[in-house]
């Protein structure tokens, strides 16, 4: 890999790109409030679930093979995994937290590259003509700038559960370190599901997430909430 694509993905991956996803907890704030995720322990065993019923299978599957399908300039296969998310995310808030990062991520993506393609379905997203999931969005930008489709896989399934860490050192008694050794340890899972992902194909894309998504659906009844979903 390259040093300009290795950055290039580095930028993508960052916290500190701005997806919006810092109001997203996707589940975990109504698992804390419940007392059904309390410590450091129960993150891990959350961020699992997620990245092995979800975000590997699913959403990885879907950045890998819009790579794929952006590089060789086919739109229409990308509207498509886009379509197949939108009707994967059951719960209204998961799906629309999908929608607005990716929105995001077209739009930087769109302004850092002059790429064309990018901005023509950006156009289309802006216009409501596609949902512009944020796992297509992230494969797209990956075929723009030459990305492997393991490579953005693996970056797509890091960011997310960097994401995920941030929001539980906001919810819980949490230390940074005690974050990173978290993350530290997924990151053999990550690369894993990374790898799976990369040689799936899209039409074996699957989810099977139940406690997440329930605790999804119970998060816009919480009194108190620190996070959109």
């Amino acid at each position: 890999m390259s040093s300009a694509r290795l950055v290039s993905l580095l930028h993508f991956a960052d916290s500190a790109f701005p997806t919006g996803g810092y109001a997203h907890s996707f589940g975990l704030e109504a698992l804390c409030q419940s007392g059904a995720v309390a410590d450091a322990a129960g993150v891990e065993q959350f961020l699992g679930c997620q990245l092995e019923g979800s975000a590997g299978p699913c959403d990885a599957t879907a950045a890998a093979a819009a790579r794929r399908a952006f590089a060789g300039g086919d739109l229409s296969a990308c509207r498509g995994l886009d379509d197949t998310l939108e009707a994967m995310k059951s719960v209204r808030e998961f799906r629309e937290g999908s929608r607005q990062m990716g929105r995001q991520t077209l739009r930087v993506a769109a302004a850092l590259t002059a790429a064309p393609l990018l901005q023509g379905y950006l156009a289309a997203v802006d216009a409501g003509g596609a949902p512009g999931h944020h796992a297509v969005a992230f494969g797209m930008a990956a075929g723009a700038l030459g990305w492997e489709p393991e490579e953005t896989a693996a970056a797509f399934l890091y960011s997310t559960t960097a994401l995920l860490v941030g929001a539980a050192l906001r919810l819980l008694p949490m230390g940074q370190l005690e974050g990173q050794r978290l993350l530290w340890r997924l990151h053999p899972v990550i690369e894993r599901l990374a790898r799976e992902a990369a040689a799936r194909d899209p039409s074996g894309m699957w989810s099977f997430a139940p406690g997440i998504e329930l605790a999804g659906i119970r998060h816009e009844g919480l009194e108190m909430r620190l996070f959109r979903s």
